[in-house]
């Protein structure tokens, strides 16, 4: 049998030819993947992560009233378009940004993400801090912000500022973290510490919005900038002002509904869930069999991270409604029931000074107690009842659960301490007085803008 020809060179030439161009065509569509994903840079995953979440402001105010011109009939303001941004908390709309934004602005207005628009009202404020939070008209739910920590940033990190610079919306700028922990005087009335300094460029009309690290978390809220400077804008830390927006959520609660529930700070923050600090006696708090040194976890279908998240899921709630909690006890999860009552109406007498001056309703704490609940070098210390909605104490966020160590140079051991302090004649020359207060393991102090007139009870 004769064998069969070999194949001649050329006869395997279009099957090389073949596998040459399918391997070509494979890195041709790699590289074209390839670059398209090169395209979607942390930066850029970042903004889109955070941008949903951000809304532009904007609104008329009056300007230049009693500051520039003398008492009388004749005064006369100046108005002027201002604009900010803000950031979403909460899907219902509750939105933080700063003070100043919309601080004597009539009519607050909101452009979201998706260009829609609406209305908003200012619902609380800490003129200290220049941090508010005001609630959208909004006809749809809009994405919360993601919230990171500034407790680990470092100088040279990478940030993404993004807000409505000069009116443009949704600017995006990036830059570094420059430094930390930076003091600015911005006017004789306002004055931040603590901020984190960045070279992101921060315009007029960037305050109230998100400084972001890579991962797209907000680490920052964009205050201010130094006039006449090129790359130094300023930022209120994430820790800081999610603490200052739990307080003012609180106080919006208190005036809704009652639970007794006190809460620790963030610092008591467990993996997943908050402490309990406190439960008033006789609440429903109480009544539900909440204890001191639970870990809520969830409330209702909001899942508990952080105070932020325990104040919100409170927000908007009906006396009578009863809410599920899941509770974390000894490491077993436990659910109960809390059933909300109407804020307790406590009648306090014109003669209770620190009632109608600083809207406080103050008792003695045992000493022997006060030294083995609080570690501390303070001698004593009054807890605190109830804040009156409103008042200057309500402003500057203290809240029930509190104890007063201290005013101005004085410590504040008896109610007949700040009485003492109240009715000094030279009272009205220390406004604002500063004061100290204890919650959990901190102290905490702030600044009481009191005059010579007693508040409206």
């Amino acid at each position: 049998m004769l064998d069969q020809p070999a194949h001649p060179r050329w006869f395997t030439r279009p099957t090389a030819h073949i596998g040459l161009v399918l391997l070509l065509s494979t890195l041709l569509l790699v590289a074209r993947t390839s670059g398209s994903e090169l395209r979607q840079t942390p930066i850029v995953r970042a903004v889109q992560r955070a941008r949903a979440s951000v809304v532009n402001i904007r609104g008329e105010k009056t300007i230049g009233t009693a500051d520039t011109q003398p008492p009388g009939p004749s005064k006369v303001g100046r108005r002027v378009n201002g604009m900010g941004t803000g950031v979403v908390i909460d899907p219902r709309g509750y939105v933080m940004t700063n003070h100043h934004v919309v601080d004597g602005v009539r009519q607050i207005k909101v452009t979201l993400a998706g260009g829609q628009s609406c209305t908003a009202k200012l619902v609380a404020r800490d003129m200290e801090t220049d941090l508010a939070i005001i609630k959208l008209d909004a006809p749809t739910k809009v994405p919360p912000i993601t919230v990171g920590t500034s407790s680990d940033l470092m100088p040279g990190e990478t940030v993404v500022a993004v807000g409505n610079a000069y009116g443009y919306e949704h600017t995006v700028t990036r830059g570094i973290i420059s430094a930390l922990h930076r003091a600015v005087q911005v006017s004789d009335a306002q004055y931040y510490d603590d901020l984190i300094q960045t070279d992101a460029s921060i315009n007029p009309g960037n305050s109230g919005g998100p400084l972001l690290n890579i991962d797209g978390q907000m680490i920052g809220i964009n205050v201010a900038v130094r006039a006449g400077a090129q790359g130094i804008g300023f930022a209120i830390p994430a820790d800081k002002a999610m603490s200052v927006v739990t307080k003012l959520l609180a106080s919006c609660a208190q005036k809704q509904t009652w639970h007794g529930v006190v809460p620790a700070s963030d610092s008591g923050l467990t993996e997943h869930g908050v402490v309990v600090a406190s439960v008033e006696k006789q609440s429903p708090a109480a009544d539900c069999g909440l204890e001191v040194g639970d870990v809520i976890t969830a409330v209702g279908q909001i899942e508990i991270e952080r105070g932020l998240d325990f104040q919100r899921a409170m927000l908007d709630r009906k006396v009578g409604e009863n809410i599920k909690l899941v509770v974390r006890r000894d490491g077993s999860p436990i659910t109960m029931h809390l059933k909300l009552a109407d804020v307790p109406k406590r009648v306090k007498t014109p003669t209770d000074p620190a009632w109608l001056t600083l809207g406080l309703e103050l008792e003695s704490i045992p000493a022997g107690q006060f030294r083995r609940k609080y570690q501390t070098r303070y001698r004593g210390g009054l807890s605190v009842i109830a804040v009156r909605p409103g008042s200057p104490a309500a402003n500057q966020g203290i809240r029930q659960g509190d104890v007063l160590v201290g005013m101005h140079v004085w410590e504040t051991v008896s109610v007949e301490n700040v009485s003492y302090i109240l009715k000094r004649p030279d009272f009205s020359s220390l406004s604002p007085v500063k004061f100290y207060i204890l919650r959990g393991n901190e102290t905490l102090y702030g600044y009481l803008p009191v005059g010579t007139k007693t508040a409206r009870r």
